[in-house]
């Protein structure tokens, strides 16, 4: 991966959008890297991995909640229901 300063990515923009299609680039301000530029392709890859991963952490909090009411719904069926004169249920 290329760096360059914010300063350079200013003064050679056209440079950057040509450069950021063989690899990506990290610019810096003061020595710490404040942003990336990638490609298109690179970005579309990129959403592709995060809504993979966030449909599977969605399918764990649904199978969490799954599992949650099915002990609930044990539990009320051999216990029955915890509701009495002062609950609001």
């Amino acid at each position: 991966m290329l760096s360059m300063t914010s300063v350079e990515a200013q003064n050679r923009f056209g440079q950057l959008l040509d450069t950021v299609q063989r690899e990506s680039v990290s610019v810096t301000r003061r020595g710490r890297t404040v942003a990336y530029v990638i490609s298109p392709q690179e970005m579309a890859e990129l959403q592709r991995a995060r809504s993979a991963q966030g449909g599977a952490l969605e399918r764990q909090h649904r199978q969490w909640a799954q599992a949650c009411a099915e002990g609930w719904n044990a539990v009320h069926a051999e216990l029955g229901s915890f509701a009495d004169e002062h609950s609001t249920l």
